[in-house]
């Protein structure tokens, strides 16, 4: 499998699972020349920015731990961009979502709030 193929498929069972759990998913893949937000969805009163990391076999450290620093300011400026174009009451938040191709079936961790909006 691809690295592309396993994100994809990583991104599918993330939305999935979010689906499952009440969430609205608003858009998939939004990008803009700062960067990609995989999963942007409704959770009651928040809107959720979601990135998806998947791992499989012979894949070493969480999956979490590859939204550095550096990635969580460019999901942070991506969101600002969807919130200029898409004006909306909700309160904004980031997770991550961890997914693990190599279980059967494959297990979702889904991490609410993973890091904050530094001022």
């Amino acid at each position: 499998m691809t690295t592309k193929e396993r994100g994809d498929l990583g991104e599918s069972l993330a939305a999935r699972l979010l689906t499952q759990k009440g969430f609205t998913i608003l858009e998939r893949n939004f990008h803009c020349r700062y960067g990609e937000i995989d999963i942007i969805c409704k959770n009651g009163e928040t809107i959720v920015f979601a990135e998806v990391k998947a791992r499989g076999k012979n894949m070493l450290g969480q999956p979490a731990e590859a939204v550095t620093p550096g990635k969580q300011r460019k999901i942070v400026i991506t969101a600002t961009r969807f919130l200029q174009k898409n004006p909306t009451p909700l309160q904004p938040r980031f997770d991550v979502l961890e997914v693990f191709l190599d279980e059967t079936p494959p297990k979702i961790r889904h991490i609410e709030n993973a890091f904050q909006v530094e001022n």
